[in-house]
């Protein structure tokens, strides 16, 4: 059903990608008959307590959605929320003409950022940011494996590697994507379509492995990731595309000293912190492929190919 909010002068209804049902990708359809989002009972651009933005100013969401009321929020960790949420995921997400959000989940971006860059920042370089500097606190002159290049968090994580000074290496299965990631800083690249990721890496190291591994991936490249990482080594995991259950050696993990750790977005001071990286035209994330909404479907397809190295934006 549309919506004729009392400040609009005819009705209107929102465009937009919605999911009818459980399946595949065939249940994700183009629609232009979806109900406008209201913050009351019309349809204001800003709240009437909001101070910090207005009507006009461009802004970045950060997606994820806390309480603000739990001991993980009182004390900075926003991300950790004990109902925290994601737009997209526990609730409708951003693909549509119209989407409300606390104040509190959007900063205000200068016009030069291009809009496809706007769009495909903020989830990746985040999440990137708290795994790379807040959890596995890399260092300057440290080895860091990105396992499957790519994809939007392991490229914000090169970028974000490089920007502090660290040695990279780079995984994929395709020679054109590590072609594009030693173009982007990455100093070592292994093809896991011809290479045991673990064995090029001792082998490159004279056997020490590196010192930290970020693997979005999950199972498929979980006994490689370990298998590289030297000794107290830390392998920080926000993702588990190829599959959730995975096998660790206890003796190994005792013995060498590593650490594992999970990490999931970000705090209001990480977001912040990315969202002054992309002000001063630092972090801007490749972009893949752009699609109009109506051709959304195709996007998903791309992306469920794993064809894709950077972002896919979709415009509306």
């Amino acid at each position: 059903m549309c919506v004729a909010g009392e400040r609009r002068r005819y009705i209107r209804c929102v465009r937009g990608l919605a999911i009818s049902a459980h399946g595949g990708l065939e249940r994700l359809e183009y629609r232009t008959d979806l109900p406008v989002p209201a913050l009351r009972s019309d349809t204001d651009d800003v709240g009437s307590a909001v101070t910090s933005v207005r009507p006009g100013d461009r802004v970045v969401v950060n997606p994820g959605l806390s309480d603000r009321t739990c001991e993980y929020c009182h004390a900075g960790e926003q991300s950790l929320c004990v109902r925290f949420r994601l737009l997209g995921e526990h609730q409708p997400g951003t693909m549509a003409e119209y989407v409300v959000v606390p104040a509190t989940n959007v900063r205000t971006i200068p016009e030069e950022v291009p809009d496809d860059a706007a769009a495909a920042f903020t989830l990746v370089t985040l999440t990137a940011w708290r795994m790379v500097v807040t959890r596995a606190r890399v260092r300057p002159g440290e080895q860091v494996l990105i396992q499957g290049i790519g994809g939007g968090v392991a490229l914000a994580a090169l970028q974000i590697c490089k920007q502090i000074g660290a040695r990279v290496w780079a995984t994929s299965r395709s020679e054109e994507k590590l072609a594009r990631a030693r173009s982007l800083g990455a100093d070592e690249t292994v093809n896991t379509a011809t290479h045991d990721v673990a064995r090029e890496v001792r082998a490159r190291t004279n056997r020490r492995g590196v010192d930290v591994v970020v693997d979005t991936v999950g199972a498929a490249t979980w006994p490689a990731s370990l298998g590289a990482l030297g000794r107290a080594g830390r392998l920080v995991t926000c993702g588990a595309t190829s599959g959730p259950n995975v096998e660790t050696d206890a003796r190994r993990l005792f013995w060498n000293q590593w650490t594992i750790m999970g990490s999931t977005m970000g705090s209001d001071a990480e977001f912040d912190a990315v969202v002054a990286q992309l002000r001063e035209g630092h972090l801007r994330p490749p972009i893949d492929r752009v699609y109009p909404i109506a051709d959304g479907r195709s996007a998903f397809e791309r992306l469920h190919a794993a064809a894709q190295f950077g972002k896919i934006v979709i415009t509306i």
